[in-house]
């Protein structure tokens, strides 16, 4: 095979890059106890229809879609958030609200770059069944508890909120049409991504004139909450929902994580309140997390509407992060002793040791073939042992083994029994 690499976008995982995996996902899933919710999962792959109900979302030209063996069209999950909503469908017993997490494997034909693989891990937190902005603010919440777990802080990293209500108030105002919205909140979406005038040529095309542009990107211009206020009056109904969350938001004590920024809309057509995302503050990377309200994705599927909101965080620009930051962990392999006999007729008695050993629920790397001890010593380096159990004729004959403490380098004789 000429090609060892894997597929563009995709990953090998090796063992220290699984034990960072394994940590951050570890923080997920801590953080989701601590805040109460249940773990779910579902197949990885879908039916195709489940995400093309909506043309023009950016989504429905990256699915790694295809035919099955029945002729049924089938793709490999882009997000979470589908599967989640035809489950709750299928069950219409489940008691509400419903709060639950998940950290799927997500696919996207996408362009591979810095921060944005084809396939990515996401952590997943859902609240169904409440109606207020207290479980926009209760997730908000949690990303900050996982920020402040991995060792980040408001200097590093901060948490954009809007409403899509803002923009939703600002066209109606302007005589823009409820079916012209959604097609604005997607190509505004994609403002970091192209040019200025890609992106009114695209506004062009669904309709809006150069004015209504012009209101659009004076919209997204607004930084704060005043300026806000100002423009849509104190009795806006966007207004009051993101003051009382930010008002929320100061009970939880994360008040310096938020900024308030127009711009953010999210690019898909499900949301229809509260959205929002985290970014690195140096702005050097694409968005960390991102997520919202969307209390109409059921209906699109034929069903009755339920409150929802929720977020997908994903493991590639996080990780980035923290290599930028320079506080990546330093992650240990977790085996505790390596086993080593000093010649072939003590193997069955090494066997024995690391069976008493691991019936104690110690990690234990028995070495099973003829080597010198100085290659058993720097193999349970490399492998970060905590300590080296040899067996020698000298000391077997006499039922002792010899100890060695690999962090002090301390070495003592044991009786068989005190293991």
């Amino acid at each position: 095979m000429s090609d060892l690499q894997p597929v563009r976008g995709t990953r090998d995982f090796y063992p220290e890059d699984m034990r960072f995996r394994n940590w951050l996902f570890g923080h997920f899933r801590e953080v989701a106890r601590l805040f109460g919710f249940s773990e779910y999962d579902a197949p990885i792959l879908e039916n195709e229809e489940l995400y093309t109900r909506k043309q023009g979302e950016e989504i429905v030209a990256q699915l790694y879609a295809f035919e099955d063996k029945g002729g049924r069209k089938v793709t490999l999950r882009p997000e979470m958030t589908p599967s989640l909503a035809r489950m709750v469908l299928a069950n219409t017993a489940l008691p509400m609200p419903l709060k639950w997490f998940s950290i799927p494997q997500c696919w996207r034909y996408e362009r591979a770059m810095r921060g944005r693989k084809r396939e990515h891990y996401q952590w997943n937190m859902d609240i169904w069944g409440v109606d207020g902005v207290e479980a926009e603010v209760e997730l908000l919440s949690a990303i900050v508890t996982l920020f402040k777990r991995i060792g980040l802080d408001s200097a590093d990293v901060g948490i954009k909120i809007n409403s899509r209500k803002v923009l939703q108030q600002v066209l109606a105002n302007a005589g823009v049409t409820d079916e012209q919205f959604t097609p604005v909140c997607i190509i505004v979406d994609k403002m970091d991504k192209l040019p200025q005038d890609v992106i009114e040529k695209e506004l062009k095309e669904i309709g809006l004139n150069p004015e209504i542009i012009k209101t659009i990107n004076d919209t997204l211009a607004i930084r704060s909450l005043e300026k806000l206020s100002e423009i849509l009056g104190e009795n806006s109904a966007a207004v009051n929902e993101i003051s009382k969350m930010w008002d929320l938001a100061e009970e939880y004590g994360i008040n310096d994580w938020l900024v308030f920024d127009a711009s953010i809309v999210r690019g898909l057509a499900y949301y229809t309140g509260i959205v929002f995302e985290a970014f690195d503050r140096s702005g050097e990377l694409r968005a960390i997390c991102g997520g919202g309200r969307y209390d109409t994705l059921l209906s699109t599927f034929g069903g009755q509407d339920k409150p929802a909101c929720g977020f997908g965080f994903g493991d590639v620009v996080i990780a980035e992060l923290l290599a930028d930051k320079g506080i990546m962990p330093t992650l240990e392999s977790g085996i505790d002793d390596v086993i080593f006999a000093f010649n072939s007729n003590l193997r069955s008695a090494a066997m024995n040791v690391a069976s008493i050993l691991r019936g104690k629920g110690r990690s234990v790397d028995l070495v099973l073939e003829d080597r010198k001890m100085k290659w058993g010593f720097k193999h349970a380096n490399r492998a970060g042992a905590k300590r080296v159990v040899l067996l020698t004729p000298e000391e077997w004959s006499m039922g002792k083994i010899r100890v060695r403490n690999m962090t002090t380098g301390e070495e003592k004789d044991l009786d068989v029994n005190e293991l």
